[in-house]
């Protein structure tokens, strides 16, 4: 059995009720291939989390962009993952390179985030990549596997974890990953849950792209071994976003 294909839909911090009414719209009325070839899963705002759930149509899911990184409390501004399980959120974006940069968040707090939010039974899309220095650097591999890293310290089941790759100097920037470079780090990554898990989990571990993906480059990217989906930033909030969750086709008839 293969990997199943998955597309996340990042909507940051964009969208007001019209607009995301708008947009589900788009979403409910698309042609897109069926459960058993694609998982599709939407990340809005916190405050569009209930709305979206319930007015989305039933093939796709729903995401929470963050959650904290111990049970609710003295917290301010903070979302608990009890609180995304008791609205039945199944899946949170933790680790995303925004909140990396922009919070200061570090490998370790970003593996105790992930950590805990899968006790609660919450699913985790887990974010790793380089910044254009480290690439530039050559220090890749090196990053993203210590990123990883401090994720497999804290947890020791897999199976509710997707791992997305996202180079952070093509998030938002219109450079993306060429397929080449996107494989070489997937596959990197797959070696090394291999080493230092098991094959099991680098063989049934979905590994993710992100950065500037859209509808013309999707199939290509889509196409490469190691690539299983991505985790799409601006285009989610488009029409193209139906066509890259159609680049699963590219799994299927491979």
């Amino acid at each position: 059995m293969g990997r199943k294909f998955f597309v996340g839909g990042n909507w940051k911090c964009n969208g007001t009720s019209e607009e995301i009414k708008i947009l589900l719209s788009l979403l409910n009325a698309g042609q897109v291939p069926s459960g058993d070839v694609v998982e599709v899963v939407v990340s809005p705002p916190f405050l569009f989390l209930p709305s979206v759930r319930t007015t989305l149509r039933s093939d796709f899911h729903v995401a929470a962009q963050n959650c904290w990184v111990k049970k609710g409390g003295a917290f301010t501004g903070e979302i608990s993952a009890e609180m995304l399980a008791n609205l039945r959120i199944p899946w949170v974006i933790i680790g995303h390179s925004e909140r990396r940069a922009l919070f200061n968040e570090s490998n370790e707090f970003v593996g105790d985030k992930i950590a805990y939010a899968l006790s609660q039974g919450l699913k985790v899309i887990a974010c790793v990549g380089e910044s254009l220095e480290q690439r530039e650097s050559g220090s890749t591999i090196e990053v993203v596997a210590a990123q990883t890293k401090a994720i497999a310290d804290k947890i020791s089941k897999w199976s509710d974890v997707v791992l997305a790759y996202e180079p952070v100097w093509a998030i938002g920037t219109g450079k993306v990953a060429t397929p080449a470079q996107a494989q070489e780090v997937h596959l990197e990554l797959r070696n090394w849950l291999q080493k230092n898990i098991s094959a099991e989990v680098a063989s049934t571990t979905r590994i993710i792209y992100g950065g500037s993906v859209n509808g013309g480059n999707c199939k290509e990217l889509g196409a490469q071994p190691d690539v299983d989906g991505f985790l799409v930033g601006g285009a989610s909030l488009k029409a193209e976003f139906l066509d890259i969750i159609k680049a699963a086709e590219v799994k299927r008839n491979a």
